[in-house]
C-alpha cells in the first residue's frame, strides 16, 4: 500500500495489526487454471507448502477444473488478456472482437494487446472474469493482472481500479516500476482509492524463480511483500510447451521439498500471510 499519500496515511502493516518494523510475505502462485500440471502443483505448494495464495487465470482451459479442486484457499482472480504460448490458446470469455489476435485466441503479446484492445471490452471481460470464478464458488481474495497488461497503461489501470471498487478488492502492484517509468502515479492513484496493495512487489517475469525469489527473502524490508511463483508438476503436456517448464517444476520443488530454502524462509524472521488478510483489512476500513 502507498503509505505517504497523507502525513497521517496508517501504514499497511498497522491496517493488518502488525508493528511497523514487522516484515510480512505473500508467497503467492501464478496461473492456476492454465494447466493441469499447474493445478496440481499450485494446490500442492498451497496444500503442503509454504505458498499462501494463488490466481485463477478463468479463461485458460483448465480453470474450471481447478474450482472443482477449490478448498477455500487463498484464491484471486489472474485478470487474463493474454495467452503467451506458442502453441495453446485460449481466448475472451465474452464477445470481445478487439481481444482476440489473428491466430485464434488472446493476443500472445502485451505490445499487441495494448494496439488493439477497446477499453469498454477489457472492462467488461475482466469484470466477466471475476464474476465467472464467484459463480464456481471462489471466495476471491485479489485482483493480479497476467503479465501485468492493465497494471502500465493508463487506460487499462483505470479499469483495474474500477473493477478492485467494484468487488472491494486488494491488488498487486509493481514497486520495481516508478511513476515516471509508466507514465502515471499507478500506486499513489490506488491508495487515493483506499485499494490496499503490498508495499514491495518485483516485477520480474522471468520461468523459474529460485534466485529471485532467494535474494528477496534475504533483503526482506519493513512491511507487506508479494513474492510470485509458477508451481507446476512435471508431466509431458507441461514440457511440450517449451523449455520454460523446467522453471516451474523447480517453483514447485523451492516451496514444497526444498529444506534449505523453507529453513531460510522460517528463519527470516518473517511473517508469511495471504491476500486474504488485505481484503479483510479493506473492508473492514470501509
Amino acid at each position: 500500500m502507498a503509505t505517504h499519500v497523507g502525513a497521517h496515511t496508517p501504514t499497511l502493516n498497522s491496517l493488518l495489526g502488525y508493528d511497523d518494523n514487522e516484515r510480512l510475505v505473500i508467497l503467492s502462485c501464478d496461473d492456476l487454471g492454465s494447466c493441469h500440471a499447474a493445478n496440481e502443483g499450485v494446490y500442492m505448494a498451497l496444500r503442503d507448502g509454504i505458498a499462501t495464495c494463488a490466481s485463477l487465470m478463468v479463461p485458460a482451459p483448465w480453470a474450471n477444473h481447478a474450482a472443482q479442486q477449490y478448498r477455500d484457499e487463498d484464491i484471486g482472480v489472474h485478470l487474463t488478456l493474454n495467452a503467451e504460448h506458442a502453441n495453446y490458446r485460449w481466448g475472451p470469455i465474452t464477445y470481445a472482437p478487439s481481444l482476440l489476435s489473428g491466430e485464434g485466441g488472446f493476443p500472445r503479446t502485451v505490445t499487441d494487446l495494448w494496439e488493439h484492445a477497446d477499453s469498454d471490452e477489457v472492462l467488461r471481460e475482466c469484470r466477466a472474469q471475476i464474476e465467472r470464478a464467484l459463480a464456481w464458488g471462489i471466495d476471491v481474495t485479489h485482483l493480479a493482472p497476467h503479465l501485468s497488461v492493465i497494471t502500465l497503461r493508463p487506460e487499462f489501470f483505470d479499469i483495474y481500479l474500477e473493477l478492485a471498487v467494484e468487488f472491494a478488492l486488494p491488488i498487486r502492484l509493481p514497486s520495481t516500476i516508478t511513476a515516471q517509468q509508466a507514465g502515471f502515479p499507478f500506486r499513489e492513484l490506488a491508495a487515493q482509492e483506499n485499494i490496499l496493495f503490498p508495499d514491495h512487489f518485483d516485477h520480474d517475469w522471468r520461468a523459474g524463480s529460485r534466485d529471485r525469489v532467494v535474494q528477496a527473502i534475504t533483503q526482506l524490508q519493513p512491511g507487506v511483500t508479494e513474492i510470485h511463483i509458477q508451481p507446476a508438476i512435471d508431466t509431458p503436456e507441461l514440457r511440450a510447451l517449451g523449455d520454460t517448464a523446467t522453471g516451474w517444476v523447480d517453483d514447485l520443488a523451492l516451496v514444497t521439498t526444498d529444506s534449505e530454502f523453507i529453513s531460510l524462509v522460517k528463519n527470516s524472521g518473517a511473517t508469511l500471510i495471504g491476500y486474504r488478510a488485505l481484503r479483510h483489512a479493506m473492508r473492514a476500513a470501509k
